[in-house]
């Protein structure tokens, strides 16, 4: 039997909420990724901006793969060598996995490309990186992050259909990556936060709501209306075990999951903690807002940060809309 490149919805989410936990930290946590924006060297200075010889060598594995006549989903890390590059990975998974846990690279020629040829290309570069998984139970690999003009009426919408602003979440899988195909004519910046940064300062100002996070908050199940969980799991915000912090926050599903009858209304104290943690993570220093380009590509570590999007404007010419390719991989 052939096995099978990518995860399924179920066995990645599964993967990714296999946390250890051994106790909730009482004393700040000190880790590559406890950074702060205001600290951090420009975004030109982080990037890995890619050389002449390793875009050739991409383009080279593009020509490759096309070639071969399969289906996206059904190709390899092998159908796309990247000798070159190898080092780089081992690199950039390191960083995700146990540093800062976010990559920016520039230089991708998605200029010249089309869009299957994007597409080609973003799938096996995260085949490289690590195994890619469905990102809803439709069994979408690819994602595209459009504004298809959908109105956002209800707490089903799926935002990143709209021009709208998506405050604060993590995605369920080690890592979310986006390539840039089209830029927003003005806004729809990627804007980031360390999870473990926001954590040190909520346990240095508000010691008495930082033991919540380790403990179940319902999260509201949008993909399906009904299903046998009554539209809500209980997740555990953090989990903390060998030094390292896991988060998982998503500020709408949080606050919205008491629209189905099971769940209760968030608690006093547990408004408070979600005010106060995204609070300190929307304050000047804490983040860093990144203006993506044609052509960069975001890795970001989804147990150690915490990401969001400003609304933006864009153009009327459906071809010319932002646009970003999405991939969630397990390391």
């Amino acid at each position: 039997m052939t096995h099978q490149p990518y995860l399924t919805f179920v066995e990645q989410t599964l993967h990714y909420f296999d946390r250890p936990h051994e106790a909730a930290p009482t004393h700040p946590i000190k880790t590559p990724a406890a950074w702060r924006g205001a600290d951090l060297p420009s975004l030109e200075q982080l990037a890995h901006r890619l050389t002449p010889a390793e875009v050739n060598e991409i383009e080279s594995a593009l020509q490759h793969a096309l070639s071969l006549n399969k289906p996206i989903r059904d190709l390899l890390a092998t159908d796309f060598p990247l000798p070159g590059l190898q080092d780089n990975f081992a690199t950039w998974r390191a960083t995700l996995s146990t540093g800062r846990g976010f990559v920016v690279l520039r230089g991708v020629p998605v200029e010249r490309w089309t869009p299957a040829q994007s597409e080609c290309f973003f799938w096996c570069f995260g085949l490289h990186l690590g195994r890619p998984g469905e990102q809803n139970p439709d069994g979408d690999l690819l994602g595209h992050v459009i504004d298809l003009r959908e109105q956002v009426a209800t707490e089903t919408t799926r935002l990143y259909k709209t021009a709208a602003n998506i405050d604060y979440h993590c995605d369920a899988a080690d890592v979310v990556g986006l390539l840039c195909l089209k830029r927003a004519k003005s806004g729809g910046h990627s804007r980031i936060a360390s999870s473990v940064a926001v954590f040190n300062e909520l346990l240095q100002r508000r010691p008495d709501l930082a033991p919540r996070l380790f403990e179940p908050v319902h999260l509201d199940v949008r993909d399906k209306e009904v299903n046998a969980a009554g539209g809500s799991l209980p997740i555990p915000p953090c989990r903390f075990a060998g030094g390292q912090l896991r988060t998982f926050y998503h500020a709408d599903y949080f606050r919205s999951a008491s629209r189905h009858d099971a769940v209760p209304e968030l608690t006093a104290q547990e408004l408070d903690l979600l005010d106060t943690y995204e609070a300190i993570a929307l304050e000047e220093g804490m983040y860093l807002d990144m203006d993506l380009e044609p052509g960069d590509i975001q890795l970001l570590s989804n147990h150690t940060n915490l990401h969001a999007r400003t609304a933006y404007e864009d153009v009327e010419d459906p071809a010319e809309r932002r646009h970003l390719l999405r991939l969630w991989l397990s390391l």
